[in-house]
């Protein structure tokens, strides 16, 4: 259990982890996981639960019920670390992460905001 919502652990796929993110896109895993494995993470990624659906209101006698289409939930993941110290805010702003070229991991590239990570502009100057 955590100290705070800040450092979250779980059980991914039976495997003590520090949760990076929960109901990632797979886009955003294939981007996550390498970086993390880059810098020696073992990486554990885990299909999400569907959200719950809310319960039909209940139908008076004699009306007959609509029928409303639901649309199918998005798959998505969580995925965690097995090195339960990490949490993601004190990697990205203690500058401990590093890309594939060697420059650090900025507060954009870890949102994908930017494609290359610009680590000589302070991370307060981007609007993000």
């Amino acid at each position: 259990m955590a100290i705070n919502a800040n450092h979250p652990f779980e059980d991914l796929e039976g495997v003590k982890c520090a949760v990076v993110e929960k109901n990632c896109s797979q886009d955003r895993v294939d981007f996550l996981k390498p970086l993390l494995e880059l810098n020696g993470y073992t990486v554990v990624v885990a299909k999400s639960a569907p959200p719950k659906a809310a319960a039909p209101k209940p139908v008076a006698e004699g009306e007959v019920a609509p029928v409303v289409e639901v649309p199918a939930a998005p798959i998505t993941f969580s995925l965690g670390v097995t090195n339960l110290m990490f949490n993601s805010v004190n990697a990205v702003f203690g500058r401990l992460l590093h890309t594939a070229n060697g420059h650090v991991v900025t507060l954009a590239y870890w949102n994908q905001l930017d494609t290359i990570s610009n680590d000589e502009v302070p991370y307060y100057t981007n609007s993000i």
